[in-house]
């Protein structure tokens, strides 16, 4: 990376926004190892993916959140993909 930079100035010095973004990673790893069973481990890492993603996607997680859980049950198998954080429209 030094290198790329070296050859083009236009390119960032610093990967300060790829820092923030791995920061609560860090910041969890010691609370992770005790999740209970590597099937618990694994679901919560399904979450907290999912999360990032709304929020990636420009979505309040837990607004997004909230409104999944809520039309999850009445929502039609086929239908399912408009809840994940790409697709997802907040209810009317």
């Amino acid at each position: 990376a030094l290198a790329r930079y070296a050859e083009d100035g236009s390119y960032p010095i610093d990967n300060n926004a790829i820092e923030n973004a791995i920061r609560p990673i860090a910041l969890g790893r010691k609370n992770w190892l005790f999740a209970g069973s590597e099937t618990a481990g694994k679901r919560a890492a399904a979450i907290m993916s999912l999360l990032a993603t709304a929020k990636a996607n420009g979505h309040e997680p837990l607004a997004w959140l909230t409104d999944v859980l809520t039309r999850l049950p009445t929502t039609l198998d086929r239908d399912i993909d408009t809840l994940l954080p790409h697709r997802w429209k907040p209810a009317a």
